[in-house]
């Protein structure tokens, strides 16, 4: 059994009341807050039995609400990019609202991770609900959303839902950057990373897909096997890792896999990583630049952390080779991720 605790924080910005929720065992604790259902603090123990918090974050609310960099929340309706800000259902076109070049990304300007989301407990942690109206962002159709977070001894599990009254795309998933070494360690270059993907997605100048499914074998992008991240990240072309690794095709049906594992050897810390979703978008941090200020007064630059998003691939209302994207009225979204901590 896990200890789950309640907190109630007020938010400058209308004074609106933000929940932190608190899931306590013996060797983990996760924070949780009702703004944006951020995860806004992991502590995990080292192999010398040392805590340290291994997300980055803010230690004030507000720097959730202004800052674009979605530390810890849970992105929405369509996680990633949609080209060109468009879609089309059922012979009509949809307009989203355009926020990363041309392209909209992590569900518009103002997505679920601006929302305070309604709390609920739950046995082992907490359940949070909200409603995105129709319209919202331009997308269609009434959604409820929810997302519950369990944590049962060293295993963070992220379990997603929703329902629709009109068709519309959805593609949940958590952002959290995590930094095996403690949040605020300047760089993830001495982390051992494999994920379990046969394929990935190349993408264009905007980080569009090109609809290609590409296998990774004779690549830099071959993470099958373990491999240091500073010295592939000089290997390969461009700022580093912001690209979708498939870890199931379309026409497959996959129950949940585990997709990806992450070394610290410093302090043995290890994150492993399984999911329900057909990929998993293997982010470097690139384009932090050490303008944000964190945690404790410290500064997070390019390559200070990374991001393993379990989802469906970029832009797969756009490209019908993609596994669906769509939910229908009837239906039920849902996936599940799974988080568990360990050292060696």
């Amino acid at each position: 059994m896990s200890e789950v605790k309640k907190d109630v924080l007020t938010l400058v910005f209308g004074q609106r009341s933000v929940e932190k929720w608190t899931l306590r065992s013996k060797s983990v604790s996760v924070e949780i807050i009702s703004l944006g259902c951020v995860i806004s603090a992991i502590k995990a123990l080292d192999r010398k039995g040392q805590s340290a918090d291994i997300v980055l974050g803010f230690d004030d609310l507000e720097s959730y609400l202004t800052n674009s960099r979605y530390f810890g929340a849970v992105v929405g309706r369509v996680a990633n990019r949609i080209a060109k800000g468009q879609f089309v259902v059922a012979g009509k076109v949809y307009n989203l609202a355009i926020n990363n070049g041309p392209s909209s990304l992590h569900g518009g300007i103002r997505g679920f991770d601006k929302a305070v989301w309604s709390c609920e407990p739950v046995p082992n942690g907490v359940r949070l609900s909200h409603m995105s109206p129709n319209g919202d962002e331009g997308y269609p159709g009434n959604l409820k959303v929810s997302v519950t977070y369990t944590l049962e001894e060293n295993t963070l599990s992220v379990q997603y839902c929703a329902q629709t009254d009109q068709t519309t795309p959805i593609n949940l998933t958590n952002h959290s950057y995590f930094n095996l070494a403690g949040q605020g360690a300047p760089d993830i270059y001495d982390h051992e990373v494999s994920i379990s993907a046969e394929a990935y997605l190349p993408v264009d100048d905007n980080m569009i897909p090109t609809g290609e499914i590409r296998p990774v074998e004779n690549s830099l992008f071959d993470l099958r096997k373990p491999v240091l991240l500073g010295s592939r990240l000089k290997e390969l072309p461009g700022p580093g890792f912001d690209h979708n690794f498939c870890l199931w095709l379309p026409g497959q049906h996959k129950q949940e896999m585990k997709c990806a594992r992450v070394v610290h050897p410093g302090t043995g810390r290890v994150l492993e990583l399984s999911t329900t979703q057909p990929g998993v978008q293997f982010y470097t941090s690139n384009f932090l630049d050490g303008t944000v200020g964190g945690k404790e007064g410290t500064s997070y630059p390019k390559h200070s952390a990374f991001c393993l998003e379990t989802q469906n691939w970029p832009d797969a209302v756009n490209q019908p080779q993609f596994p669906e994207a769509l939910l229908r009225p009837g239906e039920e979204y849902t996936h599940t991720t799974r988080f568990t901590f360990s050292v060696v």
